[in-house]
C-alpha cells in the first residue's frame, strides 16, 4: 500500500478497527482487531489471535471497498 493510502487509513484507524470487528463478529469469530499501525511496507493490522484464512479475507474484502483507498494498491493479506 503507497504511503499516501497508509496515512489516510492511520487516520481514521478507529473507526477502521470498529467496522473490521463488526464484519468479523457478524460471522461469528472470535477474533478482533486490536489496531492498526503503519511501517515502511504500508498498514499492519493487529488481532488478538492468529487470523484463519477467512478472517484475512474478511479484513482484506474491507480495506479494498474504502472509498478514499485505492483497491489495487491493497496487498494479500500475511502472516507474519
Amino acid at each position: 500500500m503507497s504511503m499516501n493510502n497508509a496515512k489516510k487509513v492511520i487516520a481514521k484507524s478507529n473507526i477502521h478497527i470498529v467496522n473490521i470487528n463488526r464484519l468479523l463478529k457478524g460471522i461469528k469469530f472470535d477474533i478482533f482487531a486490536d489496531y492498526i499501525y503503519s511501517d515502511n511496507k504500508g498498514i499492519d493490522i493487529m488481532t488478538n489471535k492468529v487470523a484463519a484464512t477467512s478472517d484475512l479475507n474478511i479484513i482484506k474484502k474491507y480495506m479494498k471497498e474504502l472509498n478514499n483507498v485505492d483497491a489495487t494498491d491493497v496487498m494479500s493479506s500475511k502472516l507474519p
